[in-house]
């Protein structure tokens, strides 16, 4: 960013006015003309030594700044806070310009998306900033980087200081109301709810002291090496469902289909967020492009991170195919006896129908949900899923838009 530009409060910072100022100069000095001389020189001793203060403006200033939250919901407000001390005997005049990218709703109008306050700071003196910002959509955006304009007190010159720093914000999907819905379930041992006894030995909540009297097969090895006494594994109970959510995005950037996408989002978000309230172990696949060094696939688990995790690969996740569903189901993780699926696509493809032969050979029941029926070409085939659902059956919000 280049140095902010405030206008001209004087017409003698102009080099040409200068140069015109020191030839008025050399004529009085040549003409004896004490006055005009005392002028002249006035003028050239004020613009060199504001310029000497500018320079020397920057030096002992201190800074901080702190957001409130970086994750939040759409509709959720942040507060940014931008904090500067003046540490020299030296007043100074301080600008704070922040740039702010993606859709955060600014306090005021401003088409170049730059949030600016400005301030003077007489020696020692403190001052602070704070801006309210909304987040409108769902997405990562990022506060910063921030640049800092300090000059004299005048603000004939001004000198930049970019400060590094940024903030990246992460936007949740919106959460909206669910209809009532089961899935088929499939347990382990097969006795439903929180009455069995029996745990399930595939999922590990973590790890405790031994107790005697416990198989051997239940001792934690590694753990025990580690802490330097016998430990045993806590194992999840059997009345735990694991579904895992599979947000196909093919056909939504096959169809263009934005609007319909976020919804979808909206709705998996939703559905996490029930699942996790029970007590399920919930987990995500897409082949979507994401927003960073993260992964398209949660593997499912139950723990107090593992809704937040999905929540935040749901917000980074883009409109744009990785790959094929098919390969990174193959490739994505294991599914293991007990879990259901629910499959989410834009509508009816060859893609769901890959993935519905898919899940077959794994004896895994799956649920699919398309934004829109499926419409047949002329020498298509029959219907890929008899039991397609579609979007307006689970979510209150579409059923009422449409």
């Amino acid at each position: 960013m280049e140095s902010q530009e405030r206008g001209v409060p004087t017409v003698f910072v102009i080099p040409l006015i200068q140069f015109f100022v020191g030839c008025l100069l050399f004529v009085a000095l040549l003409y004896g003309k004490r006055d005009l001389v005392i002028l002249t020189l006035l003028v050239l001793g004020l613009v060199t030594g504001v310029r000497v203060w500018t320079r020397i403006s920057l030096s002992g200033l201190r800074y901080r700044s702190m957001v409130d939250k970086q994750k939040l919901f759409p509709d959720e407000k942040l507060t940014l806070r931008v904090g500067a001390e003046n540490k020299k005997f030296l007043p100074i005049w301080l600008q704070v310009i922040i740039p702010v990218s993606g859709l955060i709703h600014l306090p005021a109008p401003s088409p170049d998306k730059l949030l600016k306050k400005e301030s003077s700071l007489l020696w020692f003196q403190r001052t602070r900033f704070s801006w309210e910002l909304t987040a409108q959509k769902r997405g990562v955006h990022h506060i910063g980087p921030f640049h800092l304009l300090a000059g004299d007190l005048f603000s004939f010159f001004t000198r930049v200081k970019r400060v590094d720093e940024s903030y990246e914000v992460i936007v949740y999907p919106r959460m909206v109301p669910l209809k009532p819905f089961s899935l088929q379930r499939r347990d382990f041992f097969g006795i439903p709810g929180a009455r069995s006894p029996v745990q399930d030995p595939v999922y590990i909540l973590g790890t405790r002291d031994y107790q005697h009297g416990q198989p051997a097969k239940y001792i934690h090895w590694k753990a025990s090496a580690r802490h330097n006494r016998l430990q045993e594994k806590v194992l999840e109970s059997t009345q735990q469902e694991k579904v895992l959510l599979v947000v196909d995005v093919d056909p939504f950037v096959k169809q263009n289909a934005e609007k319909e996408f976020e919804q979808t989002l909206e709705i998996v978000a939703s559905l996490a967020a029930r699942l996790d309230r029970k007590g399920h172990a919930v987990g995500l696949m897409t082949n979507c492009a994401v927003v960073g060094r993260h992964s398209a696939v949660v593997p499912m688990a139950r723990s107090h991170e593992q809704l937040s995790a999905l929540l935040e690969v749901l917000a980074r996740v883009q409109m744009k195919s990785q790959r094929t569903i098919i390969d990174l189901l193959r490739d994505g993780l294991i599914l293991t006896w007990g879990s259901s699926c629910v499959y989410f696509s834009y509508e009816e493809d060859s893609s769901t129908a890959a993935a519905q032969e898919y899940f077959r050979r794994s004896k895994i029941p799956v649920l699919f949900f398309a934004c829109r029926p499926r419409v047949p070409a002329e020498g298509d085939g029959p219907r890929v899923h008899r039991d397609i659902h579609y979007l307006e059956e689970i979510s209150f919000g579409i059923a009422e838009a449409g």
